[in-house]
């Protein structure tokens, strides 16, 4: 008995001393980030701009793998059941985080559960426009001027979109009623609010920003803690009389659950690092995006708010799933 005690503690020593000897050699090969949308959108142009600086500190490689499909869902379900061995990695947003979650009974991933949190990359805020037809001219003016129109209508760029669940949370918060017109994305949405045909939309402000400065249509307040530096002039939801409307697409690096705490410490340090270059904060701000960077437990808790968050919103309007 007392040998195989000693075996079987032999055969454990081995294992962890195996363990401990690959985590200590990692990476030895390329590494996959999938990122589960197109290429050429916000997610990917961000992931692209910090992959290049990780891999060189890394010293390896990194693999950009577009997975588009379902919202994210497709390359995120692929990120969750890979071997957590640190050679698989997700870049996702908001949608398919925080969103998908509360909205869809279909989801085969849990983004909590079935991912490590890794590191927030960036935020890019949502900002409320009216068309330059508008009485409104800020927020104090368009909440009373909603309120005697009875419903203004609110176009997105989807019904799950982060647009339209700003929105929905400033109704609620604001007690004003729109009625909510989907469009098949944010272009189309956009020209009809230049055009007037509708009222109010919340879009993000890297599509929006060019229309604004080109005087086309008539920003009234940014959903963000701050005020962006492409938009100085504009405050933010808070500063013009409505807390607690912060929203925008947030993006963030993942691994598969159970990927060892040193890996994913690594990479968290090596991406603040990476992203506090010149070059990163440059292509950052071509996007319009705001530079988080933070540790893996933050992020972790920073998700865990938003899904809370957007179920809530979710509920109190009747949202359903298509």
């Amino acid at each position: 008995m007392k040998y195989r005690i000693a075996e079987t503690l032999c055969a454990v020593v081995m294992v962890v001393a195996g363990m401990t000897s690959a985590i200590a050699a990692w990476p030895e090969r390329p590494i996959r980030v999938i990122v589960p949308f197109a290429p050429g959108g916000n997610v990917d142009l961000t992931a692209r701009a910090i992959t290049p600086g990780l891999g060189e500190l890394l010293g390896r490689n990194i693999i950009i793998d577009n997975r588009a499909g379902a919202g994210g869902a497709v390359g995120s379900e692929i990120a969750a059941t890979s071997p957590a061995d640190g050679y698989t990695l997700l870049f996702s947003s908001t949608g398919s985080l925080t969103i998908a979650p509360v909205v869809s009974t279909k989801l085969r991933y849990d983004p909590v559960k079935d991912f490590e949190t890794i590191n927030l990359a960036s935020n890019v805020p949502v900002i409320m426009l009216v068309p330059l037809s508008s009485p409104a001219k800020t927020v104090k003016e368009f909440i009373p001027y909603a309120k005697s129109r009875g419903e203004l209508i609110m176009g997105s760029s989807g019904n799950f979109s982060t647009g339209r669940l700003a929105g929905e949370l400033f109704q609620g918060l604001t007690g004003t009623k729109f009625t909510h017109v989907p469009y098949k994305g944010g272009n189309p949405a956009m020209l009809d609010l230049i055009g007037g045909r509708i009222d109010v939309m919340f879009d993000q402000i890297s599509s929006a920003i060019g229309h604004i400065k080109g005087g086309k249509v008539r920003a009234l307040a940014v959903n963000a803690f701050n005020r962006s530096a492409e938009l100085p002039e504009v405050p933010t939801t808070k500063e013009a009389g409505v807390a607690g409307v912060e929203a925008g697409t947030f993006t963030a690096m993942l691994a598969p659950a159970k990927t060892p705490k040193a890996i994913v410490t690594r990479v968290n340090e090596d991406m603040n690092k990476v992203m506090k270059t010149p070059q990163v904060q440059q292509n950052f701000a071509k996007y319009s995006a705001e530079m988080i960077g933070t540790t893996p437990a933050a992020s972790q808790a920073f998700i865990k708010a938003e899904i809370e968050k957007w179920r809530k919103v979710v509920r109190a309007a009747n949202i359903k799933e298509e």
